[in-house]
C-alpha cells in the first residue's frame, strides 16, 4: 500500500493550485464587486470567470475531468484524460473558491451531462451539444428531481415522456434544475417515464431538451437559505406539451437508470472532494479568527475547547480525504459498480463532515459567522444541500447497510 503521490499526481496538482493562486485567489475581489454592481439583474455572465476560463484554456487546464477514454485522442476537447484519482486531487484545489470549478470548465453540472453525452450520444448529439460545452461556450442542466413525488426514489418521478410519431413529447414539473438561472444554459438532460407500465427500473428515459423548446416554463429560481446562487441557480420548470425530436432520446427507452448510474458515480466523487477543498477554507478561518480575538484573559485559540475543535477538525479532513481518494482509486481500478460501497461511504461521510467544520468556524466567528462578512454563511448553505444532491445520505446509507447485512447472510 502506497500513500506517496505519483509525479503525474503532484504534476496536474500542482497547476491546479499555482493557477489558484495566481489568477483565482485575487480575482475573489473582482467577482465580488461584479456581483454587486449587477444590482437585481444578478443573472448575467460575471466578465472575470469568462476571462480566467480564457487564461485556464490557454494553459490546458480545461476539461479536466474527462476521463482519457471519453474522446478520441485526436479530439481538439479532449483535455488532459485525468483518471478519477487524478482529477480528485485537483478537484479539492478548485472547491476552496466557489466559481473556480468553472473557471477550469469543470463545473456542475455540465461535467456530468458531457460525460453523458460522450458515453451515450450521438454523433449528432455531440457535435450540437458536447461540442460547445466543451469549448465552454454552452452550459447545461440535469432535470430529475420533481417536487410533487419523493424523488430519492427516482422510480417515483413522473414526467411523462410520450412517443408520437417522429417526436417525444413532454409533460411534467421539475424543481432543482440547477443551472437554469444561467443565460448561457441551452441544453437541459430531462429524466421521465416512457413507459409506466414496464418494469419498475425500465420505465425512465433520458431526453435532450433545449431550453427555448415551445412550452417550457420557468416558474421560479429557489432560493438555498435565502441565496440565490446567481448567475447559475435552481429553478422550478414545467413542461407543457415540449415536443422535441425522437432523435434526441438517450441510448433508448427504458434506459434513464442506466445513464443516471454512469453519471452520477464519478459527479458524486467530484462533490466530495471539492466538499474537502471547502472544509480546509472553513478551518483556515477558524485558527486565524481563534489567533485573532482575546476573551477571558487569552487568545480563542489557547482555550481547550478551541483546541479540541480544531484537532478533530484536522483529523476529520485527513480521514475523509483517505476515503474519498480509495473510493476514487477503486473506480479507476475495478469501477463504479464494485466500488459502489466506497462511494456511498464518501457520498455521506465528506459533506457531514465539512458541515461540522464549517459549523465549528461560524461558531468561531460568533454573530459575524452568521453575517455575510465571513463568507461562511453562504458556505454552510451550499455545503448542506450536498446531504441531499445526487441522492440524500439515508439512500446511501441504505445501501451501506445493504451490503453489510449481505456479509452475514446465511
Amino acid at each position: 500500500m502506497d500513500f506517496s503521490m505519483s509525479q503525474r499526481q503532484q504534476h496536474w496538482q500542482g497547476r491546479v493550485k499555482d493557477f489558484m493562486q495566481k489568477h483565482v485567489y485575487p480575482a475573489i475581489p473582482v467577482y465580488t464587486a461584479q456581483m454587486k454592481a449587477f444590482g437585481d439583474n444578478r443573472w448575467q455572465v460575471v466578465p472575470v470567470v469568462e476571462e480566467l476560463k480564457a487564461v485556464a484554456k490557454a494553459e490546458g487546464l480545461w476539461n479536466l475531468f474527462l476521463p482519457k477514454d471519453s474522446l478520441p485522442e485526436d479530439s481538439p476537447y479532449r483535455g488532459a484524460g485525468l483518471t478519477n484519482l487524478e482529477y480528485a486531487l485537483c478537484a479539492e484545489e478548485m472547491g476552496r473558491v466557489g466559481f473556480a470549478s468553472e473557471v477550469f470548465n469543470c463545473s456542475a453540472p455540465d461535467t456530468g451531462n458531457m460525460e453523458v453525452l460522450a458515453r451515450y450520444g450521438s454523433e449528432a448529439h455531440k457535435k450540437e451539444w458536447m461540442e460547445p460545452l466543451l469549448q465552454g461556450k454552452i452550459r447545461s442542466a440535469f432535470l430529475m428531481t420533481e417536487p410533487d413525488v419523493a424523488s430519492s426514489d427516482a422510480t417515483n418521478i413522473e414526467t411523462s415522456i410520450r412517443r408520437d410519431g417522429d417526436h417525444y413529447v413532454i409533460n411534467g414539473r421539475k424543481w432543482w434544475s440547477s443551472g437554469v438561472g444561467d443565460p448561457r444554459c441551452k441544453i437541459a438532460i430531462v429524466m421521465g417515464k416512457t413507459d409506466p407500465d414496464a418494469p419498475r427500473h425500465a420505465q425512465q428515459s433520458q431526453v435532450l431538451v433545449p431550453l427555448d423548446t415551445p412550452g417550457i416554463e420557468i416558474v421560479r429560481m429557489l432560493p438555498v437559505f435565502g441565496f440565490d446562487d446567481a448567475p447559475h441557480g435552481h429553478a422550478e420548470v414545467v413542461f407543457r406539451d415540449v415536443r422535441v425530436p425522437a432523435s434526441n432520446l438517450l441510448l433508448g427507452e427504458g434506459r434513464g437508470f442506466e445513464i443516471a448510474q454512469g453519471r452520477l458515480g464519478p459527479g458524486r466523487i467530484h462533490h466530495c472532494m471539492r466538499s474537502i477543498g471547502s472544509a480546509e477554507v472553513a478551518l483556515e478561518k477558524m485558527v486565524r479568527r481563534l489567533q485573532a480575538r482575546t476573551a477571558f484573559g487569552k487568545k480563542l485559540s489557547d482555550h481547550s475547547l478551541w483546541e479540541e475543535r480544531v484537532a478533530t477538525a484536522r483529523i476529520d479532513i485527513e480521514m475523509t480525504r483517505l476515503l474519498c481518494l480509495k473510493a476514487a482509486d477503486m473506480m479507476d481500478k475495478v469501477g463504479n459498480k464494485v466500488a459502489r460501497l466506497e462511494i456511498a461511504m464518501i457520498k455521506v461521510q465528506a459533506p457531514r463532515m465539512a458541515l461540522q467544520i464549517i459549523d465549528d468556524a461560524i461558531q468561531a466567528f460568533g454573530a459575524a459567522g452568521v453575517s455575510s462578512d465571513a463568507g461562511l454563511a453562504k458556505q454552510y448553505a451550499s455545503m448542506r444541500t450536498m446531504r441531499i444532491a445526487d441522492g440524500p445520505d439515508e439512500v446511501h446509507n441504505r445501501t451501506i447497510a445493504q451490503l453489510e447485512y449481505g456479509k452475514y447472510r446465511g
